[in-house]
């Protein structure tokens, strides 16, 4: 039976339209209670089926109230940027066309525009021209596949075979790092090696990694197989290891180095940054994501390998009934999924869109965002600057009304800050203190929502004192 899409797209389309048109007159976070939107969205299920238009009306009608507004260029929370107009068209075509992105074989167009993505984004990072890469659905499976190479190409020095062995029996591989993210520690787990395997060594007051520690460490267990974490922006600071001299004392010591860089490899496109990034494309893997500051929509993510051999070997698995290629690029050689959606498309039109121009001007924009936020808030009653940005993140605690450390009123404040609804922002804790994170990485965001923010942040804390 063929049902007539128009009516229920066209309602789509005026939703979403709708949704956009309005996105700067809502409250930025989330107005719902969780009661409210499971006594609306937890019903009954219906027997017989509902005419798709009305669907869609009620799917809209039953989730207001719940969605983080984080489309709008003063959501500050998470590192979530937006989606520029040509990723969100290209996201929406990548429904339609529904492709199955696993083989070159199912969709020709869909590998064959990854492979342009994976070109134009190891020239925009500085890799190395033979780095291999995938398209994954964010930094956590990025993570996971660049560390299953480094698990491949560790143990196959070893004489081990985790492919073909598996782990168990194998020489245990120790892992070393500073400060990171916690998709590093899934990823560990996710992989088998374990929590125990790390070993979190000494940082400067910054966060970043000392290179006296990581000598130290590496000397200790030469011999062992050894991966070292770096980190491309710390997620609360946005500090940077110094990958100049971090990389060669893991070489020298055969480790494998990957970088995280979620947010802060594409700092790569400003001359202003670049210099943070400098040595890291000696490192062996790098993972980043599409759907931060490259402001496609969710779930995007790269993973860029380079040894591209153990990457493969690590991924890829032959069948017969599978149409393998001996030209072309099969994704799934690359990446854990085997169906898996086309995100392709959307990162594809972004980079598009936005050139190499439009990345480096909007990144720029995002860190004076940032720094202009955190210098603002500095000047706000019982507000203490704790980290100022080194690119697009920072970091600012409240006091309470007599001017004292309070972790309790620190949340409050960010509570109050989202009640406004002018702007939304997340907390953390940093050295054992709560604290409000700025993250500055939409790419509508502007002077003008700096001003608004630092206005309803004003009021949000005069309301809470008072």
């Amino acid at each position: 039976m063929r049902k007539d899409f128009a009516p229920v797209l066209e309602l789509a389309l005026r939703q979403a339209l709708a949704y956009l048109h309005h996105v700067d007159d809502r409250p930025v976070g989330p107005t719902a209670s969780l009661g409210e939107l499971r006594a609306r969205t937890c019903k009954e299920w219906n027997a017989q089926g509902i005419d798709a238009s009305q669907v869609i009306n009620d799917l809209v009608s039953d989730i207001e109230g719940g969605l983080n507004n984080s489309v709008n260029a003063r959501f500050y929370a998470w590192v979530i940027g937006g989606s520029v107009p040509s990723a969100l068209a290209a996201d929406w075509l990548t429904s339609t066309w529904d492709q199955n992105a696993g083989m070159y074989a199912v969709s020709p167009a869909a590998a064959v525009v990854e492979e342009a993505v994976g070109l134009w984004l190891k020239d925009l990072f500085r890799l190395p021209s033979h780095t291999s890469f995938a398209l994954v659905t964010g930094c956590q499976m990025a993570h996971t596949t660049c560390l299953a190479a480094a698990r491949s190409w560790l143990l196959k020095k070893t004489g081990w075979d985790v492919e073909q062995q598996g782990l168990a029996g194998s020489p245990p591989i120790r892992v070393f790092c500073g400060e990171r993210h916690a998709t590093i520690d899934r990823a560990v787990r996710l992989l088998g090696l374990g929590d125990a395997s790390v070993t979190t060594l000494r940082t400067y007051q910054s966060g970043a990694l000392e290179p006296a520690a990581l000598e130290a460490a590496l000397k200790e267990s030469a011999g062992s197989p050894a991966l070292v974490l770096l980190q491309a922006g710390d997620v609360n600071t946005g500090c940077f290891d110094d990958f100049d001299a971090l990389i060669p004392i893991a070489r020298r010591y055969d480790a494998w180095v990957h970088v995280d860089g979620a947010f802060g490899m594409w700092v790569a496109a400003s001359p202003r940054y670049e210099q943070l990034l400098r040595g890291m494309e000696k490192a062996h893997s790098w993972a980043t994501d599409g759907h931060k500051w490259l402001n496609v929509p969710y779930d995007c993510g790269y993973a860029f390998v380079a040894e591209p051999e153990a990457h493969r070997a690590s991924m890829s698995y032959h069948a017969t009934y599978l149409s393998h290629q001996s030209e072309a690029r099969d994704p799934l050689d690359w990446n854990p999924e085997f169906s898996r959606r086309a995100r392709g498309f959307a990162s594809y039109a972004a980079l598009r869109e936005l050139g190499r121009n439009g990345v480096r001007e909007m990144v720029e924009r995002n860190c004076d965002c940032a720094r202009e936020i955190v210098d603002g808030l500095s000047r706000l009653r019982n507000v203490e600057v704790l980290c100022h940005p080194v690119i697009n993140q920072g970091l600012v605690a409240f006091l309470d009304s007599e001017g004292r450390v309070s972790n309790e009123w620190n949340d409050r404040m960010i509570a109050e800050i989202a009640k406004e609804g002018t702007s939304f922002f997340s907390g953390t804790t940093w050295k054992a203190r709560r604290a409000m994170r700025i993250s500055v990485s939409n790419w509508q965001t502007s002077p003008d929502d700096v001003r608004r923010t630092l206005e309803g942040v004003e009021r949000a804390i005069h309301a809470g004192i008072s």
